[in-house]
């Protein structure tokens, strides 16, 4: 989110909440302004293409040596145990994930414009690291959906049978909706975004997504290709984002060889003390 001087800031809240949005939403639709985008759109170019083939690769190899063999080693559907994997699998929901980043979005947005100053600049700078995420996690997901779409690849407990190769292409159902995984498209993309941001929650975020996988696995959700070709697909998605975003200079600098860093952003110090001014009487 955009960060306006005070000269510029309508002394009506819900005019600078107009402003605010506007502003928001321009910022992420205008041109690219960053020298050294081209240095970082190769350099991105090359690390999807590596992954793009390492992960095919994978995605091949398992449907025809694991897929079919894997259903045998998981518990039936509906073992009274599985209670916690079912609250666990929750977390990578890409409805549940979405919603909240949104929620928290809507509140930066309500928030900002009763601030001013230092406060101020510091919120709209968390919202414009929130927006990252959001748009990380939402692209790679709706491609994910044509993708099922698309493939109809039917879900492990689907025929009686442990059959890697069930296809119903184009067949629009959620049976038939388990390529790729779409919990593995969120927990991997929502994990690349916030460590993105914050390397320091790398392998915190790391361990989130593997988690989020493995249970999709003892729910019989899905095959073991479906969650590597749904983190494939999260981690790809983020990444295109990340570089929108860095091109337009919103939350990332692009380094002279075309690496991309993360802005130094809000501080917990800075966080809460915005939070305890914006609730002030």
């Amino acid at each position: 989110m955009p960060v306006q001087s005070g000269s510029d800031v309508p002394s009506n809240y819900f005019s600078r909440l107009i402003v605010s949005v506007r502003a928001s939403a321009t910022q992420l639709v205008r041109s690219p302004s960053h020298s050294r985008r081209a240095e970082a759109a190769r350099r991105s170019a090359r690390h999807v293409l590596l992954l793009s083939a390492i992960g095919a690769a994978i995605v091949i190899a398992l449907m025809y040596a694991l897929d079919a063999t894997e259903i045998g080693w998981m518990p039936k559907r509906g073992t009274a145990g599985l209670w916690l994997i079912r609250i666990l699998t929750d977390f990578g929901k890409s409805a549940y994930v979405l919603w909240l980043l949104f929620a928290t979005l809507v509140v930066v947005a309500l928030v900002a414009p009763r601030l001013q100053g230092t406060s101020r600049s510091l919120l709209l700078g968390l919202g414009t690291r929130l927006q990252f995420v959001f748009f990380a996690v939402l692209l790679p997901v709706l491609a994910g959906e044509v993708i099922k779409w698309m493939v109809g690849r039917g879900r492990p407990f689907v025929g009686g049978e442990a059959n890697a190769f069930n296809f119903a292409h184009f067949a629009g159902s959620e049976a038939y909706a388990s390529f790729p995984s779409g919990h593995a498209i969120t927990a991997a993309a929502l994990a690349f975004a916030v460590a993105a941001l914050w390397p320091q929650a790398r392998i915190l975020m790391i361990v989130y997504a593997i988690l989020i996988a493995l249970s999709r696995l003892v729910l019989l959700a899905h095959h073991p290709s479906d969650v590597v070709a749904g983190a494939l697909l999260g981690v790809v998605g983020a990444m295109a984002v990340r570089y929108w975003f860095a091109a337009r200079r919103l939350g990332f600098a692009i380094h002279g060889d075309g690496t991309i860093v993360p802005l130094p952003g809000p501080s917990l110090g800075h966080l809460k003390r915005v939070a305890r001014e914006a609730s002030a009487p």
